[in-house]
């Protein structure tokens, strides 16, 4: 089935490609799209219509918001957690281990109960470009938005451009994902319009929408 005979029934139940690896413990919701091999690891939690794309991992207790897009090949390691709208690209990594090791100092082989998961969290709205890595414990902020192949190293946050590697502000960003334009104290959208201010005294308090 293609995407464009999916018509109503991709609003009222999933679709999941019949070469994807959907784990039954897992959680997928009305309207998600599943594409060709992709993996949704056991108990993981993907809301309404959003969007799984080939080849992408979703790791067990991941949580992801409604109308998400995870693109080809993403791999979302636990305990990620994505909200509403949130936008991952292709090839996008996100680590869950601050101190990666395979052995113990002992030489035995490392699992689940010898390491605590840290994960990458991204807000409402934000957009992680393709073949970004988020090294874990990261918060990428409300509508923010991370530059193709950044490395991220430290909270972005609400409304921010980050470039390069380490990732860096750049600029800030609105709604539509357009850089604003500054205008005294304010910062406004060329393609909509919308005002933002700041949302506290400090830069890395982020803009909010006046």
């Amino acid at each position: 089935m293609t995407i464009e005979e999916t018509g109503a029934a991709r609003r009222t139940r999933p679709i999941i490609e019949p070469s994807a690896d959907v784990d039954d413990r897992a959680s997928i919701g009305d309207g998600t799209l599943v594409w060709h091999l992709a993996q949704v690891r056991e108990h993981a939690r993907v809301g309404s219509e959003c969007i799984i794309g080939r080849g992408a991992y979703v790791g067990p207790g991941v949580v992801v918001g409604d109308r998400c897009k995870i693109q080809n090949h993403a791999l979302v390691y636990e305990p990620a957690v994505l909200e509403d709208g949130a936008f991952v690209g292709p090839a996008v990594v996100f680590t869950n281990d601050y101190l990666p090791r395979a052995v113990n100092p002992d030489g035995t082989l490392k699992d689940g109960d010898d390491w605590d998961a840290v994960g990458v969290t991204v807000r409402t709205g934000a957009s992680v470009g393709a073949r970004v890595v988020c090294v874990a414990p990261v918060t990428i902020g409300a509508w923010a938005m991370v530059a193709a192949g950044a490395v991220v190293t430290r909270d972005v946050p609400d409304h921010a451009l980050v470039v390069g590697v380490p990732a860096r502000q750049v600029g800030w960003v609105g709604h539509a994902g357009a850089p604003l334009v500054q205008q005294g104290d304010a910062w406004r959208c060329p393609k909509t319009g919308t005002l933002y201010v700041q949302r506290g005294p400090h830069e890395d308090d982020g803009l909010v929408a006046a």
